[in-house]
């Protein structure tokens, strides 16, 4: 698994007809697949997010929507940032992401946490806990998947979660790259540790420093060399040379880059590359053709893919 540069679609709020929202998507995917990008994610949630928009906001079901992106797409990877847990059973989910990894070629990626959007439990029924129920939830979960992943028959009797002979049929490949995001450097980072290939930072540029040597100290205590563990930051982009940084909404700065598309990239080398992060995974609040492109471009340049 390698993902330097990959695409984040947030919205579905593009001012069209539903008609035509998802030959929008399509054409985003398509845009960061011809561009080099290594992989485009979807949020999987069911309500847009609070500081994105209103709850009644265009919002696909994640894995729908990455199976019809399979088939419009060749190259890149395909997954969430992030799923939660909390929505589907772990069997269920292994079945789902073995499906997208046939549909697509061996393209999915597993991106996986713990849920944390309280408004869509409530309002759509999924039992939402405690934090701490959450991660032992997802800890459960993860020793369910991955041997089913796998190709394993998995029988499991945990708290949360029971299988008897759990399987998914057909698989393309027998290990699926697995995504964490977050910025927790004991709980996220310590999973990310023990089962993970990439994680995915969500931290403003000044933490950074922090969050890897946080992030090597929980390699340390699973016995594991950091430098087989990925990592990347979401980050949002704005390439418009009118848009300087003072725009930048306080509760924003440190986690966008905005200008042309190469001071964006000297904006991430500055502060993502020299702080000992891999990648970028970046978005785009709207959807110009053109701005995928000339974004992947120069960061591809710094990233060195």
């Amino acid at each position: 698994m390698t993902i330097r540069l990959g695409l984040q679609i947030p919205n579905f709020s593009y001012g069209t007809p539903v008609s035509e929202l998802f030959p929008t998507v399509l054409a985003q995917a398509r845009e960061a697949d011809a561009a080099g990008f290594d992989a485009v994610f979807v949020m999987d949630h069911f309500y847009q997010l609070p500081m994105l928009g209103s709850p009644d906001q265009p919002m696909l079901e994640a894995y729908t929507a990455l199976g019809a992106l399979a088939t419009g797409t060749e190259n890149v990877q395909l997954g969430t940032l992030v799923t939660g847990n909390t929505y589907r059973n772990p069997t269920l989910l292994a079945k789902i992401i073995t499906t997208l990894d046939v549909v697509s070629g061996g393209r999915a990626v597993l991106g996986v946490g713990t849920g944390w959007f309280e408004l869509e439990h409530t309002q759509l029924g999924f039992e939402f806990g405690t934090f701490t129920e959450r991660f032992k939830k997802l800890d459960e979960a993860l020793q369910i998947m991955l041997p089913m992943i796998a190709g394993e028959r998995v029988s499991f009797a945990g708290h949360y979660y029971r299988t008897e002979q759990a399987m998914a049929e057909p698989r393309f490949r027998d290990h699926i790259p697995l995504m964490i995001g977050g910025s927790g450097e004991k709980k996220t980072f310590g999973l990310a540790a023990r089962y993970f290939d990439h994680l995915n930072i969500i931290a403003s540029f000044a933490e950074l420093p922090r969050k890897v040597a946080a992030l090597h100290q929980r390699c340390e205590e699973a016995d594991r060399d950091p430098a087989t563990l990925e990592t990347s930051v979401l980050l949002t982009a704005i390439p418009d040379p009118k848009f300087t940084e003072d725009m930048v909404p306080p509760a924003m700065r440190g986690r966008m880059a905005v200008g042309s598309a190469e001071q964006i990239a000297e904006t991430v080398a500055a502060n993502v590359v020299d702080a000992g992060i891999d990648g970028v995974i970046v978005n785009l609040p709207s959807s110009v053709p053109g701005s995928i492109s000339a974004v992947g471009a120069a960061l591809r340049d710094v990233l060195g893919t």
